[in-house]
């Protein structure tokens, strides 16, 4: 607040004025630079996955999300719109003096020791480039399996098919849902000196030790499936592509999967049977979605509630009712009131529930016949399958989250 008090008092003379030798001197002044620096490391500590730089008509609005939501975090003065914009597309080694078109970049920061990469976007609107920085920090993106959320025996189940020496394993979710940080973690569990493990991502998002990782360049021609085409001829063990969104792609990963290759990549659907469907969907024959698939794993995050402030409470009968949870058996509930250490939310820190569909003969057929995703899934519960929501209930119950936070991430099933 301070910093930007300071700045408050010194307005520019020629506020008109903002060629991109002008913006250029004023995202160089000491107070912009401080501030850009401010709103960067502030986003960091608090564990923030985005910082959005809003511009509105007559003010400048900072936002942080943490933990999926977002949080208003600073407003600083809006005659310091144009000098902040421009510091952050020179970081980013952006055209300052472009602001019709949208423009990507990136550039890496150094905080308490720590090597963070940030990726930016800019977007025009009509009051102004609207900017969002990516925080992609190395520390939340390396994690142990055993760390990301999962059950003791949905982590056996992960982990028998993360040894299967060939197949197709689907990891799906919305955006945002802590797919690549399964993928990421995955890989390392499995990247032993006897294994060839080769990437095709957009974009790479964090450097592994002894994996080869190629990222997606349109404008050369590197696609996911010209990458991938190429990585077949690079004697692979295992093979990690960043997401199937494409027909040719899922082809050519199904294939991969069925000539002795382990592959793992990601897909947006809203549950595990729904993998299967959408590779049918993408043009691949039901055949070879049957016989090319080890397992498809769904995913979302919830937060953590508050270590600090938890304290039991008695859900309302309508939360009890919409999770189908018998209002005469005695359960406790807990949820954070909100203190200093979670910023008032109740909730710090974020963990996976997952749903994990293994494959067996009998979805196999149901995947040849061309069985609806809703009778996979009925079949698949049949079999021992947890969904989404009753893994995010086994952790309510467990006192890890709230039941109000499993409806929020679940309600599209």
């Amino acid at each position: 607040d301070e910093v930007i008090q300071n700045i408050e008092e010194e307005k520019p003379d020629e506020e008109e004025q903002t060629s991109a030798e002008k913006l250029k001197q004023l995202s160089a002044e000491a107070p912009v630079v401080k501030l850009v620096n401010l709103i960067i490391a502030q986003a960091i500590l608090d564990k923030a996955s985005d910082i959005h730089i809003e511009p509105e008509e007559k003010s400048l609005r900072v936002r942080y999300r943490i933990d999926g939501i977002l949080h208003e975090a600073f407003n600083p003065p809006k005659h310091l719109q144009a000098a902040i914009i421009s510091r952050i597309k020179i970081l980013s080694d952006l055209d300052i003096a472009e602001s019709r078109v949208p423009q990507d970049g990136r550039f890496q920061v150094s905080l308490n020791g720590r090597e963070v990469d940030l990726r930016v976007s800019t977007l025009p609107t009509v009051h102004g480039e609207n900017v969002v920085l990516r925080i992609l920090d190395k520390s939340s993106l390396m994690i142990d399996l055993e760390e990301l959320g999962f059950s003791e025996d949905s982590l056996k189940q992960f982990k028998s098919l993360l040894a299967s020496s060939y197949g197709i394993i689907l990891v799906s979710g919305p955006t945002g849902s802590g797919k690549t940080t399964t993928l990421y973690s995955a890989l390392q569990s499995i990247n032993t000196p006897d294994k060839n493990i080769v990437t095709i991502e957009d974009p790479v998002e964090y450097r592994l030790k002894m994996i080869r990782q190629s990222q997606v360049n349109v404008k050369a021609g590197l696609t996911f499936a010209s990458g991938l085409r190429a990585i077949l001829r690079q004697d692979p063990d295992i093979v990690m592509v960043g997401e199937i969104r494409d027909s040719e792609t899922a082809k050519i990963a199904v294939e991969a999967a069925l000539t002795g290759h382990l592959v793992l990549s990601t897909i947006h659907t809203n549950d595990a049977p729904g993998g299967l469907t959408r590779l049918t969907e993408m043009g691949v024959e039901p055949f070879l979605t049957a016989s090319a698939t080890v397992g498809v794993v769904a995913q979302r995050l919830v937060r953590r509630i508050c270590e600090n402030c938890k304290e039991p409470y008695k859900p309302s009968p309508a939360i009890l009712e919409e999770l189908g949870i018998s209002q005469e058996k005695e359960r406790r509930f807990y949820r954070g009131v909100g203190c200093e250490e979670c910023k008032n939310t109740g909730y710090k820190g974020r963990m996976g529930i997952y749903e994990i569909m293994s494959m067996d003969e009998t979805l196999r057929e149901l995947t040849l016949k061309q069985a609806s995703s809703d009778q996979i899934k009925k079949v698949a519960i049949q079999h021992g399958m947890r969904t989404l929501r009753q893994d995010g209930l086994f952790k309510a119950i467990q006192g890890i989250t709230t039941l109000e936070e499993v409806i929020r991430v679940t309600n599209v099933d």
